[in-house]
């Protein structure tokens, strides 16, 4: 959410270039907004002492490295518990929705979601919104408790289902001052934060005390800020018995080349970090890194160099590398998949055809 930028953002500047690009927050537009001790106070499974609260000018810095003499840069606000909230708990109507592709953990973060509202703040009314963003306006909802949800981490893919698109800001929010919802939990990827910013900036227009938290979903690790997204691990993780299986493979014929491609559009994270995993990976293609075929220092040049020293190699391959090498291919311009993102040709294919040629020349 952090890239959505809006005529509403909250950008402070202090000494020594400090720069603190805050979050949108309640008490922007509701004035004299009434505040509440944290329930945590009084949860004797916590150990209340000052340094567990976040302090109100925490911050995190964007860029961790930086010279002596440079501006201290950019800033955002820490997360975390505080002292005091601005929701009543007994108040309180939750509800949880989760958009975009699956991704593992997703049953995981409702149930912790539900889990913590429940036994740490004493929220007991948390709806799941069924289907992602179109569930909210077609009535599609479950009311989920701890018991409800006690097992599903044990499970793949989300309890509530889940779609691209369909997001409808007004009709969203519409539904969410009906069912007199206060707290909406978003969990999906960039796009699914970039329409959760645009709800939130229709909840501000209408003045609702509501709150809409995005939580980062996403296997590509590819929202800014965080250090890591949720499915990230088991991504890389599950990544590796590919890589393995085609070193298997490779290692058993003459030249044999295994090319694994793996998602990530415009961040090779999955890429990188399963190869240094893996360390049966030659060579490791990714979006941040262009690369070329033909030429000294070129792929074609390494794979020959490669087979004649050990006789087979490893290639893996983010799906968004290399794609100015096939901007001419014309089956693919400009056509969406059905969350509006622009399909990509296959490099996987494309690559294997590429290095059989050249292999048949060695």
């Amino acid at each position: 959410m952090l890239d959505c930028v809006t005529s509403h953002d909250k950008i402070t500047t202090a000494a020594s270039g400090f720069v603190l690009e805050d979050v949108p927050h309640l008490s922007d537009y509701i004035p004299l907004l009434q505040t509440y001790p944290d329930p945590l106070q009084d949860n004797p499974s916590y150990s209340v002492v000052a340094q567990y609260y976040v302090n109100v000018d925490d911050t995190i810095a964007q860029q961790i490295v930086v010279h002596k003499n440079s501006p201290r840069g950019t800033h955002f606000r820490r997360a975390g518990p505080a002292q005091k909230v601005y929701f009543d708990s007994e108040e309180v109507h939750a509800c949880i929705v989760t958009c975009g592709g699956l991704c593992p953990g997703l049953n995981t973060v409702i149930r912790e979601i539900v889990c913590g509202l429940y036994h740490m703040y004493g929220v007991h009314k948390v709806l799941g919104i069924q289907g992602g963003y179109p569930g909210f306006y077609s009535r599609n909802t479950v009311p989920l408790t701890p018991k409800v949800v006690n097992d599903i981490h044990k499970r793949g893919g989300s309890i509530l289902g889940t779609s691209y698109g369909g997001h409808d800001t007004s009709k969203i929010v519409d539904s969410i001052q009906d069912r007199g919802i206060n707290q909406v939990y978003i969990l999906g990827g960039y796009g699914t934060q970039y329409e959760a910013a645009m709800i939130f900036e229709e909840v501000r227009r209408r003045g609702l005390k509501v709150a809409v938290v995005g939580i980062p979903k996403t296997i590509d690790n590819d929202i800014p800020v965080i250090d890591k997204s949720i499915g990230f691990d088991t991504a890389v993780e599950e990544a590796q018995r590919a890589i393995n299986s085609a070193h298997v493979e490779a290692e058993s014929a003459e030249n044999g080349i295994g090319v694994v491609k793996l998602m990530g559009r415009y961040s090779g994270f999955i890429a990188m970090y399963a190869t240094l995993a893996s360390r049966d990976v030659d060579c490791c293609l990714i979006p941040e890194s262009p690369f070329y075929l033909e030429g000294p220092g070129g792929l074609l040049e390494f794979v020959e160099k490669r087979l004649k020293e050990q006789g087979h190699m490893v290639i893996v391959i983010a799906e968004g590398a290399g794609q100015e090498l096939l901007s001419g291919n014309p089956s693919i311009v400009n056509k969406q998949d059905a969350s509006a993102d622009k399909l990509f040709p296959d490099v996987g294919l494309w690559l294997s055809q590429k290095i059989k040629v050249k292999t048949l020349q060695f």
